[in-house]
């Protein structure tokens, strides 16, 4: 092995078509996308050089700061709602649920698999108010209440969409961080244990510390999946009513091909990139002061 690692061609052999095929799917796609945002306009109009006037327009741009303000506020209430919810879950099937727990993680994460054009049909029935009354509406309607148009309101169709993408995707991070807690040794827990360590006592100064690595690649993982989303919000609102849940993605996708403006979208998907790159690396920091403090 050490033979093979040190010469350089055969290194070369092996990585080499690898490397060549990242650079051509990933790495030139990106490189153009930076050139498109010093341009304006498309393949029918024709391409025009405008230097950094794209990123001057972002921020005069209502839409875009519309659709920019969506994004983080959801992304916020989904990776905080997605990752506790994981976590609680997680430790429910280590400490109580334990052997048993098979069954139950095969249903929560059942949800995970579907097709999110069926899951956004689902949640559009369980919230219909007409031509057929949904379950939402008839439990309402049964209490006395009138019937609600959800996904023809603001505040409505925004929490509709957070139900449903937490449902559709806590099993996934009930699953991953369980894979973090099942680690956790059992000498350290029954040490705990006999210590006088117990219940919320022995997850705050024990499990939680332990499980901050799985707990902070999920807070990376759904932050950066959350501020990109794209397909959920397409098949149940599809940017409406209105604009009112329009994310960065959906504006860039109709900018650019809608509209026939590849430079202001690429410009757009710039500063989505460049706010993933924040978001995660704030997570980094705050965890890095966390752990010095402690």
């Amino acid at each position: 092995m050490k033979d093979v690692l040190g010469d350089k061609r055969m290194v070369a052999l092996l990585i080499g078509p690898a490397l060549l095929l990242y650079t051509l799917v990933t790495i030139v796609p990106i490189v153009w996308s930076l050139v498109y945002t010093l341009f304006s306009g498309g393949l029918i109009s024709g391409m025009h050089f405008t230097g950094l006037s794209n990123f001057t327009k972002f921020f005069t741009d209502e839409s875009a700061l519309d659709a920019l303000w969506f994004t983080v506020r959801y992304a916020l209430i989904i990776t905080v709602g997605q990752v506790t919810l994981g976590y609680l879950l997680a430790l429910l099937y280590v400490f109580f649920l334990r052997r048993a727990s098979a069954f139950i993680r095969t249903l929560v994460f059942f949800p995970v698999v579907l097709p999110t054009v069926a899951v956004a049909l689902l949640f559009q029935q369980i919230v219909q108010v007409a031509p057929t009354t949904g379950p939402v509406n008839a439990a309402v309607q049964y209490f006395g209440g009138d019937g609600t148009d959800f996904l023809g309101s603001t505040t409505g169709a925004f929490w509709v969409l957070v139900v449903m993408d937490l449902w559709r995707s806590m099993g996934f991070y009930a699953v991953l961080l369980y894979a973090g807690l099942v680690d956790i040794p059992d000498e350290v827990l029954e040490s705990a244990r006999l210590d006088g360590a117990g219940g919320f006592t022995l997850i705050r100064r024990i499990v939680l510390p332990l499980s901050l690595p799985v707990l902070l690649s999920s807070l990376i993982f759904s932050m950066n999946g959350t501020l990109k989303v794209f397909d959920s919000i397409v098949a149940l609102t599809n940017g409406g009513p209105g604009s009112s849940t329009t994310p960065l993605t959906l504006y860039m996708f109709q900018t650019s091909f809608s509209y026939g403006d590849y430079g202001y979208g690429s410009t757009l998907a710039t500063m989505l990139t460049l706010l993933c790159l924040l978001f995660t690396l704030f997570i980094f920091r705050s965890t890095r002061r966390d752990l010095t403090k402690g």
